[in-house]
């Protein structure tokens, strides 16, 4: 069990715990978006701390932490990303280069 999958745990049940403490009565379908997106990341991170492969399914970085993105309907990965941020996060900087490089 690593740091980086109890801090994942931890924020997505703190936003998760936050969004329904401020519900007044019945949810937005954009509160009930945004909890079940906080609580599927709970049960992603949740599950990562028993695999001996982690959540990333990354040979790289197997126990590495899970891209919030991946899933987001309404900003999603480009295709060919996988779950795993660090990875993905290698990707976004080598791109912001060659952008910067014009």
């Amino acid at each position: 069990m690593s740091q980086a999958e109890l801090r994942e745990l931890r924020a997505a049940l703190h936003t998760a715990s936050d969004i329904v403490f401020t519900l007044d009565g019945e949810p937005s379908a954009e509160q009930a978006d945004q909890l079940a997106d906080a609580l599927r990341r709970a049960l992603d991170a949740a599950r990562a701390l028993g695999e001996d492969r982690g959540g990333t399914g990354c040979r790289e970085h197997p126990r590495g932490a899970v891209d919030p993105l991946y899933g987001d309907k309404d900003d999603p990965l480009p295709p060919g990303w996988g779950r795993c941020l660090l990875c993905n996060d290698r990707r976004r900087r080598a791109g912001a280069r060659r952008y910067a490089g014009r």
